[in-house]
């Protein structure tokens, strides 16, 4: 076994994992820590005795995050043997991510649990960055299958047309954590109600028609 109190961080590690993704990386090696085994931090003995990470810094930090106070010595392999310039090269090649997903190939698996492993779909982006007329293929396991079926108006935020579809379907304000009304975390939202069901459409529709009919 190894204490952790002998193993430190890299101070020069180029690569970082923030706020859900790290939390990703801390859930993964809590639910499967034998992956460690197969794929084990790649360290150097630095001058004052103690060993960091080239490769594996994320994992280090994963790990005190899990309050081991000792790691089995197969989680931990060494490269003293390399030079200086050979670790360097290790520490970017081992981040730099080559070749790309075949998302075709991904498609017969569950996206939600790809992206609850860490893996990052670029869909977002991808529709960030279409310019006009543009359309996105996107494989049948990143595509959002909806229990219902939705019809979208979309209008400019803060236009006139925004503001009368406002008005006609009577949109809220939108309680926030699906607390019921009243409850001691009940809290109204600052977002608008948008999504609503047929019945609710068609009541808020003829109450439009019915109040302008009466001005």
């Amino acid at each position: 076994m190894i204490k952790l109190t002998q193993i430190k961080p890299n101070p020069n590690n180029p690569r970082l994992i923030k706020d859900d993704k790290f939390k990703k990386l801390v859930k993964s090696l809590e639910e499967f820590p034998e992956m460690m085994e197969k794929r084990p931090i790649v360290c150097v003995t630095d001058v004052d005795g103690k060993i960091y990470p080239l490769g594996g810094n994320m994992r280090l930090k994963a790990i005190k995050e899990l309050n081991y106070k000792e790691i089995p010595d197969t989680w931990v392999t060494m490269a003293d043997e390399w030079t200086e310039e050979k670790r360097r090269e290790f520490v970017v090649k081992d981040n730099v991510g080559f070749g790309e997903w075949d998302w075709d190939q991904l498609a017969e698996w569950d996206s939600e649990q790809l992206e609850d492993w860490g893996l990052e779909l670029p869909i977002d982006e991808k529709i960030d960055n279409l310019e006009d007329g543009e359309t996105l293929n996107i494989p049948k396991s990143l595509q959002v299958i909806p229990k219902k079926e939705y019809v979208l108006i979309m209008a400019d935020e803060d236009s006139e047309e925004w503001e009368e579809l406002k008005q006609i379907f009577s949109c809220g304000l939108v309680r926030q954590g699906g607390c019921k009304i009243g409850s001691s975390s009940d809290k109204v939202g600052t977002g608008l109600e948008r999504v609503f069901d047929l019945k609710t459409f068609k009541e808020r529709v003829l109450n439009g028609v019915r109040n302008s009919n009466t001005k």
